[in-house]
């Protein structure tokens, strides 16, 4: 034992050199780190789901509207994304809140509340719809790679054989911090884009926070293509699942919050890069006709320059994988929650085969589909918008219910204010969505 004459004092620790000999050797402690650094790095770790989500709504799909809205109605259509800003941070942080309060995804959610046959019901109606949305994120990489000469089936085989790949072998923080950077990456190319199209700021501005009304049919199906572009079953599904694969808490809520802020400003800010561009180039010189978003990125060059078509491509490239990427996901994380087998990204094939299987089958399905000879693939885009239009109302039917239930949500459910709200937003998008699907089946679209 060490005599009191002989202890160290307090700091210092003693190290032995040679067989008898010790010094002290001072010691310096760690100093002590402000709290509100603290609170920061664990507001850092939060953040994800609400951004990835943000990122991925700007899709194949999403870009091919939005290109039409700019193109065809200049900068008219500007204030719908301010005004579906609300509605799609309300919607997003709803399926937050139900994944911190308990846990489980929305299908999982829905067995355990309504039974097993309206989870199937959600379930399957999920899973076609997104079909139709991986098999549109197949087309904007085949329209992409195309504008570089790749040919769409090369196209489509290795962006399967790449999403399949970084899924299944990676870790969660890989595939968030992936994701993050492609969706930064389309960012940027549709800011650069915008500015090379050098746009009338002013007159973008007055149209973001002045409606500019018209009386045609065409305005308000796109009006109605924009708010459901936006706005997806796939997104409501794939954040709530997205934070239950997290392990978020209720203690997280105040951050997530400010992820999903985040990620819906980035869904609209994005959006309007592409119709400002499109409005300065296309639509002011009369290019009224385009189909898709491959035109837009070619029409693009003899109005700005080849690097606004190489930036605009690349952006749909970006944009397509992201989705491929995201959009499958949602599909295995819905028909996983919704039979109540193993699901996660963190799982290995072995642990989780159902979830990686009904992953895989979904990629390599679409995959082959879009090689189809002849295949009208501006059709099944739309179709797959029609679809996701017919199943979003029933979508947010099942959320406000849940959200409302305090026995599942405790103290995280909605109250008055929240629940007029959500059910508010719920009734307009069901509207605009049985305007689409009426034009639609009347030959209007």
């Amino acid at each position: 034992m060490t005599s009191p004459r002989e202890a160290p004092a307090e700091g210092i620790e003693t190290a032995a050199i040679g067989p008898r000999r010790r010094r002290r050797v001072a010691v310096r402690r760690p100093a002590a780190i402000p709290r509100w650094r603290l609170r920061f790095a664990a507001s850092l770790a939060v953040l994800g789901p609400g951004i990835v989500a943000g990122f991925a709504d700007n899709d194949a799909g999403g870009i091919t509207t939005y290109s039409l809205a700019g193109a065809r109605f200049g900068y008219a259509l500007l204030w719908v994304l301010l005004a579906s800003q609300v509605a799609l941070f309300f919607t997003q942080e709803v399926g937050a809140r139900l994944g911190i309060a308990t846990g489980q995804g929305l299908t999982g959610l829905v067995r355990e509340r309504f039974g097993v046959r309206w989870a199937a019901f959600a379930a399957v109606l999920m899973l076609v719809a997104n079909q139709g949305s991986v098999i549109s994120e197949f087309a904007g990489i085949g329209t992409a790679l195309g504008l570089f000469g790749v040919p769409l089936p090369v196209a489509t085989i290795l962006a399967a054989i790449a999403v399949v790949l970084l899924i299944s072998r990676g870790s969660y923080g890989k595939v968030q911090y992936f994701f993050v950077a492609v969706g930064v990456a389309i960012s940027v190319a549709y800011a650069a884009a915008a500015y090379l199209a050098q746009p009338d700021w002013t007159t973008a501005l007055h149209s973001l926070v002045v409606p500019q009304l018209e009386s045609s049919p065409g305005y308000w199906l796109a009006v109605v293509g924009v708010v459901g572009t936006t706005i997806t079953p796939w997104g409501q599904a794939f954040i709530q699942a997205y934070v239950v694969d997290k392990r978020l808490g209720p203690d997280e809520l105040g951050a997530e919050r400010v992820d999903v802020g985040i990620g819906t400003l980035i869904t609209n800010v994005v959006a309007a890069f592409i119709v400002v561009a499109c409005a300065a180039t296309l639509w002011a010189n009369g290019i009224t006709n385009i189909t898709d978003a491959g035109q837009a990125a070619e029409a693009l060059g003899p109005l700005v320059g080849e690097a606004a078509t190489l930036i605009f491509g690349l952006g749909l490239l970006a944009a397509s994988l992201l989705g491929l990427g995201v959009v499958p996901l949602s599909s295995a994380y819905t028909a996983t929650e919704a039979f109540g087998w193993e699901s996660g990204i963190d799982h290995r094939w072995r642990e989780a085969p159902a979830f990686y299987g009904i992953l895989a089958f979904v990629v390599g399905f679409s995959a082959v589909f879009v090689l189809i000879p002849g295949l009208p693939l501006i059709t099944v885009m739309f179709l797959a918008q029609v679809l996701n239009g017919i199943l979003l109302p029933f979508i947010l039917v099942f959320v406000m219910l849940l959200a409302r239930d305090r026995r599942i949500m405790g103290d995280l459910a909605n109250g008055r204010i929240l629940g007029a709200i959500g059910w508010i937003v719920t009734i307009l998008v069901a509207s605009l969505s049985v305007i689409l699907v009426a034009a639609t089946a009347f030959g209007a679209a």
